[in-house]
């Protein structure tokens, strides 16, 4: 079932100038974002997961080791 949302002009600027192509529908620019950001979701939740395991296994680094590491 189709329904109609109202949308800002800078809102409709950004998502034609997020097509990939001239013919795509506004669904599929949007359908794309909202992929996009779940698989960004499951992706951070698992990093942080991993972040969180190493941290409690003392793995982790202090600022100024990181800093001496890139030679900040």
């Amino acid at each position: 079932m189709a329904t109609t949302i109202q949308i800002s002009d800078s809102v409709k600027i950004a998502l034609n100038q997020m097509k990939v192509f001239q013919r795509e529908t506004y669904n599929e620019v949007i359908e794309d974002m909202i992929e996009d950001n779940l698989e960004l979701n499951d992706k951070t939740k698992k990093e942080l997961e991993e972040a969180r395991k190493r941290m409690d296994a003392g793995e982790f680094l202090t600022h100024k080791e990181v800093e001496k590491e890139l030679g900040l």
